[in-house]
């Protein structure tokens, strides 16, 4: 976890503090954006809308209230929205620390959704879709659904990665990065859910009304009973 936040600092202040690092990176978008076509930037503009902040909380809460009312399991429920959580909101950790400014819309061919901001490094998109890939599989692994879910959790990242470049938003490292920072942030989150969730999740008395809680049902993040705990 430390090696990989170490890396995404590492690399947004050489984005930042090595000059000609940005405008080389920034070729990448400009190449992309003379070559928009309508069925990709139809995708593209699509993944800009499902993974964005309000689409998050959407995905999130839908997926949280299925598994804690339909599959009548809280931990596994608080399970899934800590990682997914975890992973996309280290993006704004970082952002916060980098500092980056987003690509010059104003330099790009066809720029679909201009943003300006310093906000840039790591994508938030990026960061989203890779933690509810974490929190998938973590939900799925045990079930039918796991080599799905695996599958889907390497592919739709990379997709929305290339995306954020399509569109103009973001530089190649700062998507890199997002993979990074939100892997580091689920590894944090799964060492915590391990030491803690036992001994907290019992006192809340709501939860037992959906389901047991006393021990982690199968599919848990990083299940419990590997720590001792």
């Amino acid at each position: 976890m430390l090696l990989l936040s170490a890396a995404v600092l590492t690399l947004g202040f050489v984005a930042t503090n090595v000059p000609s690092f940005s405008p080389d990176e920034f070729k990448v978008d400009q190449v992309l954006s003379r070559d928009h076509n309508a069925a990709l930037t139809a995708l593209a503009m699509a993944l800009n809308t499902v993974f964005s902040p309000k689409g998050g909380i959407v995905i999130i809460a839908v997926v949280c209230l299925f598994v804690l009312i339909v599959r009548k399991s809280p931990v596994n429920a608080f399970a899934f929205g800590g990682v997914a959580a975890a992973g996309w909101l280290s993006s704004q950790f970082f952002k916060v620390i980098v500092d980056r400014q987003r690509p010059n819309p104003a330099l790009l061919f066809d720029p679909l959704a201009p943003e300006t901001g310093s906000n840039s490094f790591p994508s938030g998109h990026v960061a989203l879709a890779v933690g509810l890939a974490w929190a998938f599989f973590f939900l799925t692994r045990k079930t039918r659904w796991g080599t799905v879910a695996v599958f889907a959790g390497v592919g739709v990242p990379v997709v929305v990665a290339w995306s954020r470049i399509y569109i103009g938003v973001h530089y190649p490292s700062d998507v890199a990065a997002s993979f990074l920072a939100a892997t580091a942030a689920v590894l944090l989150f799964a060492g915590l859910w391990n030491r803690y969730q036992r001994a907290i999740l019992p006192r809340i008395p709501l939860l037992g009304r959906f389901g047991p809680v006393s021990t982690a049902p199968a599919g848990v993040v990083v299940p419990a009973n590997r720590t001792g705990h």
